[in-house]
Parts: structure tokens; C-alpha cells; sequence
């Protein structure tokens, strides 16, 4: 062989190996098309109201291995995530996870506000222009009318052209309305008066067959029966004694302990009495049967075209405000949850698919324990007066001013000045709000006050972040005011609406198709759940987003 040959056949070989290293490289690349996003059948969004992260933990063992567990074990788990605002509440919870924005942006600053142009308060999703859809009575007359932007499920319907579905189920209104958006194809809640889920006309003219039928059916009356827990009430050692002074009662029963036997029927009618079961687990079973129907009878996630499915599970939060964070109660219903979300699972295993879906799992806001819990066990507590409050500023308006209607309102620990009174006694304003803050400043439990220009200019206090992100200067008031750490409200039973841990802690799993196996302790914040879910999808964030991507959850 001359040396010309043997060379050409060096080279021949060099270039073959070099292709063949391309090729290994890159030939994915060459035979298909790169793909830039996931396209789920279903995305499911799961909000679990006043659930603090503290719920997974503290009962894992009781948990079964296709819950919660599940979830964590093969999914992702920010175990920091922490909403970044202080009035913790359920219509700014939801609102946030769906925005990806702050109340101070979205608009929803509170379950309730009061309005400065009609001088009257407004319920975050009332809405007197539209009727009930599936009972006889007014409780459907509801919007989103009042959520200033878009939601996540509304950026999925414009990328799909309006081809994609959007259904919201909760026990609460709001909880469903303001995680579906605007352009939701229907929101539906529970009328405790006549054991029915419901709807607005704002969606539809009237209830789907689907819908109807299961009202019909009158399986809701399975869940009229006693309490009882699901797995013997002593290895609840997690929890308190069952009884205690930190509880309140169902109608019907003498003390508050297991067996619940809570009324169910109406005294004067004799009908079912559907009252209680929104303060049981039972209401979120119902909620897990209401969903699998929407499911099934919207056929969501039945083509390629990603559909959403927003649930509330509203029950924990009644349990919670009834009995405490370290009651037998709480612990039984998230033992019971998680029977739900199991079931959930199963279910969009077999309909869906194990790699069609996409979920993510958090909380409207967390929880602390009953005030005289902690009272009696040595931690700190004083208790706040509101009726004191009261007479407190209104004393001293009086002395000062002549007059207590330079207040307009004092709702969500803000005040709202009467601007035209002001100016009809010929007061200057910022002299009467000075005044104002130092009545208030004065009072026993006061932390701090802030007037509007203060929460909108200071830029270097944690608390005063957390104040601005849920205020509005169109719509909060003039004054806001903090109580002290180890002042609360009274009350029996679990509180929330601050801006401590106990409240801003809350849970975010995120599961299935484009989510990656793992976890990370560093600090997120609510509103990253809707960019997050969105680069998965490969769609606009909601328009008024400023949460950042969880890069570490996604699966490139």
C-alpha cells in the first residue's frame, strides 16, 4: 500500500469519526423537531385553604404512599415558599397563585374592602349584575369583576384560541372564581342552603346536564352523618386532647369532641340541613366527587389541547377557624385530604394518563394556633380590643376635631379618612391624618403605623415590603397600622390575616408532565407558581406577573 493511500484512508477515517461524533451529538437534533415546551392534557391547580407547610411534616407518617407522599417523593417541593405579602387572606391567596402578582397589582386587597366612591364595603366576587345559576337563591350573583388582571388559566385559553377549558369547583366562591380569571367556562361553589353547587350567569345561562344531574342525584346526602376519625382517635398523638377550651361546637352536639354529631336536619322543615358539612371533611370529599364529574363531563383533558382545572378544598379552613391548628379535627381532615388527593390521582392516572397532567399543590395562606393554646402553654399573648379600639379613636377624634366622622371606615387593619367631611370643616388633611396615626400609635397592642406615602416611598423594612405588595393607593386606605407580634384578635380556634411566618408559610408541590424530581429549601414566593407553570407550557405569564421561574422544577 503506498504511503498516499494509507494516508487518504487516515483521513477518510478521521472524517467518519468525526461525523459519527456529530451525530451522536447532535442527531437528535437532525430527525426531530426541538421541543421548547411541554403541552399537558390537563393542568390541575390544587389550593388547600389554611394549610401551613408545618401539615406535612407533622403528619407524614399517617399519610398513604399515594397522597401527599406521591406527591413530594416524585415531584418537587419548595419547602420556603412564603406569600410575600402581609393581609393573608383567602381572596388574595387564591388571586395571587392564579396572577402571580401581589394584591397591591391584582386588585383583590382583602376578602372584603370598603369603597371610597360608594362609601360602602364590597365582598371581593359580589357582582349584582348577574344571577344564580342552580338554586333559587341569590348566592350566585358573583364575578371576577373586581380581579384587575389576567390569570394563568386565562393566558392558556388565549393560546389555545379559546379552544382550552377552564373549570373551577370549590366549596367558596371565591375560591373558585378567582382561581379560574375571567374567561373561565365556568366557576362552580356550594349553596349550603340547598346543597347544590352553583354558578353565575356571568359563565353560563344555566347549569350543564352534567352539573344538574349531580345535584339531582342528592349524593351529598351521604356525607349527612356523624364524624367519626378515619384512622383510632389515640394515635393522634400529633395533636391535642380532643377536649379542650380552644373549640366551638356544631349545632346540635353538647362539646366539641369525636363523634361529631352535627345537625342535619332543619328543625321547622324537617329537610336536610346542609350547613355543617362545609365544616367536615366531608365537604372536601364532595369537592374531589364534583371535580372527577367536571372532568368527565366537560371532557377535560381529552384531546392534546391543555385544559385547566382549578380546585379549593375550602373545608380545612372552616375546620381550622372552629377547632385550632393542634386539634384532633385538623389532623383528622388532612389525613382525610390526603385520602382525596390519592383518589384525585388515581383517577387522572386511568382518564388522563400518569404522564399527561401537570399539578401543582399550595395554600391561600397558613394558620397560627388558638390564641388561649398558646396562652395556657406560656408563649406570649395579650389580647387585642377591637370595641376598645374603637372608642379609643373615637374619643379622641372627638376632642381633636370636634367630630369622629373624619374616619370614613377602619376595616383590614386600615383606615379610611373622610376626605369630603375633612374638607367641609376646612381641615387640612395631612395635619388630620398626623393626628390620626398618633391616636392610633397610642393605643395598647399598636405596632406600627404607616400612612400611604410612608408604605408607598420606604424601601428598607421587611414589613413594610410586605404592607406595600398588598396595598393599592386606589383602592387601600389612607393609614395602615400592624398589631404587635404577641397581640391578637380573640377568638377559639385557628387565625390568620398577618404577616408572620405561621401565616406567609404555606406548602407548594408541583407534579407531573415537565416537572422535575427534587427539592430546595431556598426562599420562594407565591407568585412564582404562574410563571413556573407557564414556562412549562410555553405561554405568557398573566400580564401583571412578577413572580420569578422555579428553574430548578422544570424539566429540560
Amino acid at each position: 500500500m503506498s504511503n498516499k493511500t494509507f494516508l487518504n484512508i487516515l483521513i477518510a477515517g478521521f472524517f467518519l469519526l468525526v461525523l459519527g461524533f456529530i451525530f451522536r451529538v447532535f442527531g437528535g437534533d437532525f430527525q426531530n423537531e426541538k421541543k421548547i415546551n411541554q403541552s399537558p392534557k390537563l393542568v390541575v391547580g390544587i389550593v388547600v385553604d389554611q394549610m401551613k407547610y408545618q401539615y406535612l411534616t407533622k403528619y407524614w407518617k399517617h399519610y398513604s404512599e399515594g397522597g401527599f407522599k406521591r406527591l413530594i417523593n416524585k415531584g418537587f417541593n419548595a419547602k420556603s415558599n412564603h406569600y410575600g405579602y402581609a393581609q393573608t387572606s383567602t381572596g388574595p391567596g387564591h388571586t395571587t397563585v392564579a396572577t402571580g402578582t401581589h394584591p397591591g397589582v391584582h386588585g383583590i386587597i382583602g376578602n372584603s374592602w370598603f369603597n371610597k366612591k360608594t362609601k360602602k364595603s364590597v365582598y371581593c366576587v359580589d357582582d349584582m349584575n348577574y344571577n344564580t345559576v342552580g338554586s333559587s337563591t341569590d348566592r350566585g350573583k358573583k364575578s371576577p369583576t373586581n380581579l384587575l388582571t389576567t390569570t394563568l388559566s386565562d393566558e392558556n385559553r388565549i393560546a389555545t384560541n379559546f379552544i382550552g377549558k377552564t373549570i373551577g369547583v370549590a366549596i367558596k366562591d371565591r375560591g373558585s372564581i378567582l382561581s379560574s380569571g375571567h374567561t373561565a367556562n365556568a366557576a362552580y361553589w356550594f349553596d349550603s342552603k340547598e346543597g347544590s353547587f352553583i354558578s353565575s350567569t356571568y359563565y353560563l345561562p344555566s347549569l350543564p346536564s352534567w352539573a344538574q344531574e349531580f345535584n339531582d342525584s342528592r349524593h351529598i346526602d351521604s356525607y349527612l352523618k356523624p364524624w367519626e376519625t378515619y384512622h383510632d382517635i389515640s394515635t393522634y398523638i400529633e395533636s391535642g386532647p380532643d377536649m379542650n377550651e380552644y373549640e366551638s361546637n356544631f349545632s346540635g352536639e353538647e362539646n366539641p369532641i369525636f363523634p361529631h354529631n352535627f345537625k342535619i336536619k332543619n328543625d321547622k322543615t324537617g329537610k336536610p340541613y346542609y350547613g355543617s358539612i362545609s365544616s367536615t371533611p366531608f365537604g372536601n370529599s364532595l369537592v374531589t366527587d364534583f371535580s372527577i364529574k367536571a372532568i368527565e363531563g366537560e371532557k377535560l383533558g381529552e384531546d392534546n389541547i391543555t385544559d385547566f382545572l382549578l380546585i379549593d378544598f375550602s373545608s380545612t379552613d372552616y375546620v381550622g377557624h372552629q377547632f385550632g391548628a393542634n386539634s384532633k379535627e385538623v389532623q383528622d381532615t388532612y389525613i382525610r385530604l390526603d385520602k382525596d388527593i390519592e383518589r384525585l390521582l388515581n383517577y387522572f392516572d386511568n382518564k388522563i394518563g400518569k404522564n399527561n397532567y401537570t399539578l401543582f399543590l399550595t395554600a391561600d395562606h397558613g394558620a397560627s394556633d388558638a390564641p388561649g393554646f398558646l396562652k395556657d402553654n406560656k408563649i406570649p399573648i395579650n389580647y387585642f380590643n377591637s370595641k376598645k379600639f374603637k372608642r379609643h379613636i373615637e374619643k379622641a377624634l372627638i376632642k381633636s376635631f370636634g367630630s369622629k366622622y373624619v374616619i370614613a371606615n377602619n376595616s383590614n387593619q386600615q383606615i379610611f379618612l373622610n376626605h369630603e367631611y375633612i374638607e367641609k370643616l376646612n381641615l387640612n388633611l395631612e395635619s388630620v391624618k398626623n393626628r390620626v396615626i398618633e391616636i392610633i400609635q397610642s393605643f395598647p397592642g399598636i405596632d406600627n403605623v404607616y400612612s400611604s406615602n410612608q408604605i408607598l416611598i420606604e424601601n428598607d423594612d421587611h414589613f413594610v415590603t410586605l404592607i406595600r405588595n398588598g396595598f393599592n393607593k386606589n383602592i387601600s386606605g389612607d393609614i395602615v397600622f400592624t398589631i404587635m407580634p404577641n397581640w391578637v384578635y380573640y377568638r377559639k380556634g385557628s387565625t390568620h390575616g398577618r404577616r408572620f411566618n405561621h401565616h406567609t408559610h404555606v406548602p407548594l408541590i408541583l407534579f407531573g408532565n415537565g416537572i422535575k424530581k427534587g427539592s430546595i429549601s431556598r426562599e420562594t414566593d407565591v407568585i412564582d407558581i404562574a410563571p413556573t407553570i407557564a414556562s412549562v407550557l410555553g405561554i405568557n405569564s398573566p400580564n401583571a406577573s412578577t413572580g420569578k421561574v422555579i428553574f430548578e422544577a422544570i424539566d429540560d
